[in-house]
This record gives structure tokens, sequence and C-alpha cells, in this order.
């Protein structure tokens, strides 16, 4: 039965991010930490203390539904783009190469 009640918890908190509305959004967000404590399910408190914590930042993403993972990507690309050089000296070559091969 908790297994039950915890994995229809879960699909409940997957649906939220089926809305295109921040409003929405926000207060199926605050519905879905209620309802995690009055179910007293332990393994779901530190998920819900963490989004009301983080809830703001986690909004943004109903504005144009993106993620960091374009951040993180051309981090990733830059790091890679420093070990081909093995270091960098110039730092204003370095920046103006970035620009031609990124931007």
């Amino acid at each position: 039965m908790v297994l039950h009640q915890a994995y229809k918890h879960t699909l409940e908190f997957r649906n939220i991010y089926e809305q295109t509305s921040k409003e929405l959004a926000k207060e199926q967000f605050l519905n879905w930490i209620e309802k995690t404590k009055l179910l007293k399910l332990n393994d779901f408190n530190t998920a819900a203390n963490s989004l009301k914590y983080h809830l703001e930042t986690i909004l943004n993403f109903f504005i144009k539904r993106h993620t960091n993972a374009n951040a993180e990507s051309f981090n990733s690309k830059i790091k890679l783009f420093r070990a081909n050089l093995r270091g960098v000296v110039d730092v204003k070559f370095f920046l103006f190469r970035m620009e031609k091969l990124f931007a």
C-alpha cells in the first residue's frame, strides 16, 4: 500500500511539468508539498523541502521551458577547447578565438 502511494505521488509530481502556466505550476507544487506532509512519506520530505527552497528558480522553467543544459554544454566545449590548447597564455587571444568559434 505504501509503495502504491509513493508511486502515485511521484506521478503527480511528474504531471506538474505538463503545465504551461507558471502560476498553475506554482499552485500544484505547493499542493504537492502539502500532500507530502499529509502522507507522511519520509522519503519525500527531503524532496519537498528542496522544492520549497528552490521553488522560484524551478518555476523559471515554465516561462520558456528552458533548462541550463545549453550553458552546461557550452562549459564543456570551453573545457575541451582549453584542453586542446594545453593551457592559455594570452587571455585576450583566447577570448578572441572563443568568440569566433562559438558566437
